[in-house]
Parts: structure tokens; C-alpha cells; sequence
């Protein structure tokens, strides 16, 4: 698993645009630790497919193989990349907020006018072509 934030996080965001790598984290979540086997049982896929989705949320740091009884290896989730990649979102939702803020601000402003002045009103239809606004908010005489 990579050192920086956001790599991290791409990793997650691609492990995660599979459905059957997502399925696999749900039943895995619900149910707790499992091998390929016991998953096979549930998903709609071979055990032989489901070991390398697995094999790619290991890489990307999403679970954990863990031996178990009898040679088997159970896999067990890992919630720290899931965090990074939480907080990645969150920090990049932080700067949409605000530059959409700043935006509706600036917006809000400019149908209001600069003050001591009277709001914009809607332009009107330029009288030789009444699909267009005049240039001058429909003062033209002609």
C-alpha cells in the first residue's frame, strides 16, 4: 500500500469500482473474516475468481489474509485505507463548497447590483429580432 494520501486513495476508488470486489467487502463486513471458499458459497462467481479479486483488495490494502486452520487463509478486513480515501473525499468536498459558496456569493451580488443602484432587470427582446436580448436591457428605440 503506498505511503501518500492520495494514492491510497486511488487505489481504494479503483478496487472499489468492481461490483464483485464491493460484494465481496459487504459479505466480508457483514459476516466477518472468511476464506475464498466460504465467499464462493455466496457470490456468483468461482472460488478461483474470487481469490483474485481478493488478491487485488489485499493490494490495495482493503483486507488482510490471515492463515487459519488447516492451511487455509481467511481474509479480514482492513478499515484504514477506507479513511483515507474518506477523508480524500472530504477535503476535496471541502474545496467544491467552497468555491461553490464563493460562486453564489459573487452570483447573489451581481443580481443585486452594486449598491446605491437598482437591481439588473431580465433583458428584454431586441426589438429587430424578438428571440434576442438587446445589448441594453431593452432601452433601444428601434
Amino acid at each position: 500500500m503506498p505511503d501518500n494520501a492520495e494514492a491510497v486513495a486511488e487505489q481504494v476508488f479503483a478496487a472499489l469500482a468492481d461490483p464483485t470486489r464491493r460484494a465481496i467487502l459487504a459479505a466480508l463486513a457483514s459476516g466477518g473474516p472468511a476464506t475464498a471458499t466460504d465467499l464462493a458459497v455466496d457470490l456468483p462467481i468461482t472460488r478461483q475468481a474470487i481469490a483474485k479479486h481478493l488478491a487485488l483488495l489485499a493490494e490495495a490494502g482493503l483486507v488482510r489474509a490471515e492463515p487459519g486452520e488447516r492451511r487455509r487463509v481467511r481474509y479480514r478486513l482492513r478499515s484504514a485505507p477506507m479513511q483515507v480515501a474518506q477523508q480524500f473525499l472530504a477535503a476535496l468536498a471541502r474545496d467544491w463548497d467552497s468555491a461553490l459558496g464563493a460562486l453564489t456569493d459573487h452570483l447573489d451580488r451581481g443580481a443585486q447590483g452594486p449598491p446605491g443602484r437598482p437591481a439588473r432587470r431580465a433583458a428584454e427582446p431586441h426589438p429587430a429580432n424578438p428571440g434576442t436580448p438587446s445589448d441594453h436591457g431593452g432601452d433601444d428605440e428601434g
